[in-house]
């Protein structure tokens, strides 16, 4: 019965997302800073927590232990082994995610507002006391380990790591944040509770939430939730420049067919030509097939079956990226085609049409992305981790038709580095070697 109120609630949140987001801002008792949206029609509440550092604090050789610890917050905690919280989350028709990136650690929990109270106790405990049971690491430690086996046979993870050990060395970027073998069969117990006290702390916290709950009472109830972590953490990683000149790195794999992940440095999420870039790579790569690669890589050679770029701001350094795939007999041509795109792009810029069709797309997107009360609160989180302002999601698609041609074209010019792009390619590529 608690799965179909559950589920219920789920469809429902939908509604939410029609009405006008009405963002209040509070500080709770105990200091910490949170967003939220009241909706008290649906008795359910979504929250969504970011805690900055992420995989990034790893110590000093012991990389991947930030991964693992995540992955073990819910694998019992306080006086609860791993099934019986499992028991008592299933019990409470409530739903928890922990994740682990590279720059921040995110935690996600899903309630009905009668299960409030205990539904937060549970969360609690699993973020202040959790276990970290000797049958527990190992079990998780040997998915991590398959799943580090299976990237060691995926082209597409052979380049990406390929790619950014080329590109960050020794940063946290250039590895791995699952680690590598050697280095998660040596992470202790002792090295999770130090990732633990690292990556958990009260001073990088962002917090949103959403549904059946108001401004008032959200203060109180974040001090009891989070008010146990550290009020500190390590401090965090230094900039990293983008370390890649432009070229090929070709990495022999037997496949019939070559995957190429490609880029360069990007722009920052708070430049003010941001939009200007968004719009811009949304013409030449990110628009699917109205994108100007996918007409010329595919459409007009059928040289892939897809093609795409994507800008990636990161919190210590920025790329533009893209990636392909192609026969080893052609994707010498396919690279070829898309360095010289890049360029036409780079000296000639977009057309007026272009420039309109892409607005008219990315602002009738954006209102669907408001899908419900966990999109809504993930949205929200992740402006503010961004510094962005509660009315962003008033005045995005100002943003957006602010954007003029002369705007996007001199920041094509700017931004598009054809002679930089460097490609690291996987698989037998005919015609090709290192460059």
């Amino acid at each position: 019965m608690l799965r179909i109120v559950l589920t219920t609630a789920f469809a429902l949140m939908t509604t939410v997302a029609s009405a006008a987001v009405d963002i209040k801002t509070i500080t709770s008792p105990g200091g910490i800073n949170a967003w939220v949206v009241e909706e008290p029609s649906i008795p359910f509440v979504a929250l969504e927590i970011r805690i900055e550092g992420g995989t990034s604090l790893d110590e000093p050789g012991k990389r991947g232990a930030t991964n693992l610890m995540m992955a073990l917050i819910e694998e019992g905690a306080g006086d609860m082994t791993a099934q019986e919280f499992q028991t008592e989350l299933e019990s409470l028709a409530a739903s928890f995610s922990f994740r682990a990136f590279d720059d921040t650690i995110a935690i996600s929990a899903q309630f009905l507002s009668e299960n409030k109270d205990e539904a937060l106790a549970l969360l609690q405990t699993a973020l202040t006391d959790p276990r970290f049971d000797d049958d527990a690491i190992e079990r998780v430690r040997a998915q991590v380990l398959t799943g580090i086996a299976s990237d060691a046979k995926s082209p597409n993870s052979i380049a990406g790591a390929a790619f950014d050990a080329a590109a960050f060395g020794d940063h946290p970027y250039g590895s791995s944040a699952d680690g590598t073998v050697e280095s998660v069969n040596a992470l202790t117990r002792d090295d999770l509770v130090t990732a633990h006290q690292n990556a958990l702390t009260r001073d990088r916290i962002f917090v949103s939430a959403v549904g059946d709950i108001t401004a008032d009472a959200l203060g109180p109830l974040l001090d009891d939730l989070l008010g146990g972590l550290p009020a500190e953490g390590p401090p965090l990683p230094d900039d990293v420049a983008f370390g890649l000149d432009g070229g090929i790195t070709v990495i022999d794999f037997e496949t019939p067919q070559s995957v190429a992940l490609f880029g360069h440095e990007g722009i920052k999420r708070d430049d003010e030509d941001f939009f200007a870039a968004y719009i811009l790579n949304q013409i030449l790569g990110a628009g699917g097939f109205e994108s100007r690669l996918m007409q010329e890589v595919r459409e007009e050679r059928g040289l892939t079956y897809g093609i795409s770029t994507f800008l990636v701001p990161k919190e210590h350094a920025e790329l533009m990226l893209g990636q392909v795939a192609s026969s080893n007999a052609t994707i010498a041509e396919a690279i070829e085609v898309t360095r010289n795109e890049w360029a036409r792009m780079a000296n000639e810029g977009v057309t007026a049409e272009e420039l309109e069709t892409a607005k008219t797309y990315l602002t009738g997107e954006y209102p669907l992305r408001f899908d419900g009360n966990d999109a809504i609160a993930n949205i929200m989180v992740g402006m503010q981790m961004i510094g962005l302002p509660t009315d962003y999601v008033v005045n995005r698609n100002d943003y957006v038709d602010a954007v003029t041609l002369d705007d996007v074209n001199r920041v094509a010019a700017e931004l598009l580095q054809p002679d930089n792009l460097h490609f690291v390619v996987v698989g037998q590529p005919e015609g090709l070697s290192d460059q």
